[in-house]
């Protein structure tokens, strides 16, 4: 089915290229995967002046080639049917641990680094529907408020992101996982904390389960616990996503898992 999505208030960020591709002329494989990504775009993209621009229902032409790479995996070795599906952000996709953490429980890892909202969105196909989960995970919101998203625009990114999988998955549990806090993005804290009010006040009409993982990475004095984190102050360490893990345990949907002919 056709994606959902809902008209963006802001002018569009523009492309954003690996620095392999910027160079006088592009290479043959930076034409490759434009060609192959537009096939999904609308026909008419909008026109902007000073270079290429992506639609404004996803952030970056980028993922193509994080959708080949799932599609790839998915034919080498078929994940397994009627799982917990995680997707969104880096903080899904550096789960290593992820079906380590919850065992007896089927989980397929669909996070790409860097995406917003929006993104799971636009790729929902690829990335959700098409594997029928038992349920389905979110974690984005984060890269969005960097990116200069409102928290507000978060929010009806978040409410597009449930309609576009209930279109072919009206049953489907949907859980988020809140926005987290991090020291190298400490200044976003109070846009963090509203776009998590916000989400947290819709969860009840959408039927999603809202999990809060924001107030357990504090510590006393409403800063972010730097123990949780690598280096670079963003990405968590395994202590992180041990309290992850801790956390999401009893949300998830438990049942025997079917097995792939």
């Amino acid at each position: 089915m056709p994606p959902v999505y809902l008209p963006d208030d802001r002018p569009l960020p523009a492309l954003r290229l690996p620095a392999r591709w910027r160079v006088a002329g592009l290479s043959c494989s930076f034409l490759t995967l434009l060609l192959a990504a537009c096939s999904s775009l609308p026909a008419k993209l909008p026109a902007h002046a000073g270079g290429p621009r992506v639609p404004q229902q996803v952030s970056s032409l980028e993922w193509e080639q994080d959708m080949r790479r799932f599609d790839e995996a998915d034919a080498l070795a078929p994940p397994p049917r009627d799982a917990v599906l995680f997707t969104g952000s880096s903080s899904i996709r550096l789960w290593e641990t992820l079906a380590a953490d919850f065992p007896g429980v089927p989980v397929i890892n669909r996070g790409f680094g860097g995406s917003e909202i929006r993104d799971s969105t636009w790729y929902a196909d690829r990335l959700v529907v098409r594997h029928a989960p038992r349920q389905v995970i979110l974690y984005a919101g984060d890269n969005d408020l960097s990116s200069r998203r409102s928290p507000a625009r978060i929010r009806a990114d978040f409410r597009a992101f449930v309609a576009r999988i209930r279109q072919d998955l009206p049953d489907v549990p949907i859980s988020y996982l809140s926005t987290k806090p991090s020291p190298a993005r400490a200044h976003l804290l109070q846009a963090q904390r509203k776009a998590n009010a916000l989400i947290r006040q819709d969860a009840g009409s959408l039927r999603v389960q809202f999990i809060d993982v924001f107030t357990p990475m504090l510590d006393a004095s409403g800063q972010p616990r730097p123990e949780l984190f690598v280096e670079d102050g963003l990405h968590m360490n395994q202590a992180g996503y041990q309290l992850w893990r801790r956390i999401v345990a009893p949300h998830l949907l438990r049942r025997p898992a079917i097995t792939n002919p």
